[in-house]
């Protein structure tokens, strides 16, 4: 069984929800456009796989509607505990299911679409994941996956030594763990491989200045991460107080800029 503290390389904490919310608020308006893209509609069932705490789930049950259903998946039973909470509260068509990818079980041909944001990025065998979903998506059904492209574009104008070692930490954590952090590139080909079709490519970027709420979401995850890369041995505590004290300078200077993570939207058919 697994442990928690093991569900999510970023955590499961507190301050990781409460993080997970403001990246929400920066990438709502993304998965929404996606998820229009594709069609999602009143009467649907829809899976959100890798949901978390549910930030887009209860948004996909909306749309959803009271016809409809979306299905969220996720190893954390603390993000699916406070998903079941929320369904309740808000009365919502949401069924939850506390598995991990290779243990979760689809009926065929009983989705009409799944959504997937940084999910795919964490596990090793996307592939075969992605085939379990196409089997249980009806035909004409469409996937919405939102994945980092390139993580290594993260940086900082100007470049401070103290704050860029401590990105380059987080990118070999990140390389050195089951997934592949950059698996984006490679959505398309895998979809096309598996006979659906990829009727849309969109790049995701964003840039962020110190007064913008962008900027916030990479300092949160500069703010819970550090401390788990100096727990995993890639930073020092000295390391780490240093990246804090050049992301202070760099915030008093309102010319500064953060370029996130560079990602890309795939949606597919499914024929």
């Amino acid at each position: 069984m697994t442990k928690e503290s093991d569900a999510y390389i970023l955590g499961t904490d507190f301050d990781e929800l409460q993080r997970l919310g403001l990246q929400h608020q920066v990438w709502a308006s993304e998965a929404q456009l996606g998820w229009k893209k594709a069609g999602f509609t009143q009467g649907m069932t829809l899976l959100d796989l890798g949901c978390g705490p549910g930030f887009c789930t209860k948004e996909l049950a909306y749309i959803a509607g009271s016809k409809g259903n979306v299905v969220g998946v996720d190893l954390s039973q603390g993000y699916i505990d406070y998903l079941d909470t929320v369904k309740e509260l808000h009365q919502l068509n949401i069924t939850t299911m506390c598995t991990d990818f290779d243990n979760m079980e689809l009926a065929p041909n009983s989705i009409d679409g799944m959504y997937c944001r940084w999910a795919l990025a964490w596990i090793p065998n996307p592939k075969e994941i992605l085939e379990k979903v196409l089997k249980a998506l009806k035909p004409g059904g469409k996937m919405v996956i939102q994945e980092y492209y390139d993580w290594s574009t993260h940086q900082t104008k100007p470049n401070l030594p103290g704050l860029d070692k401590a990105i380059k930490a987080c990118l070999k954590s990140f390389e050195e763990y089951k997934g592949d952090i950059n698996i984006g590139n490679q959505v398309g080909g895998i979809l096309s491989e598996l006979g659906m079709e990829v009727t849309s490519q969109r790049p995701l970027a964003k840039m962020a200045t110190p007064n913008d709420m962008t900027w916030n979401w990479p300092r949160s995850f500069y703010m819970t991460y550090f401390p788990r890369l100096v727990e995993m041995g890639y930073l020092t505590e000295e390391q780490k107080e240093q990246a804090y004290q050049d992301m202070s300078t760099l915030e008093k200077n309102p010319l500064t800029t953060l370029f996130c993570p560079f990602m890309i939207e795939v949606i597919a058919e499914k024929k």
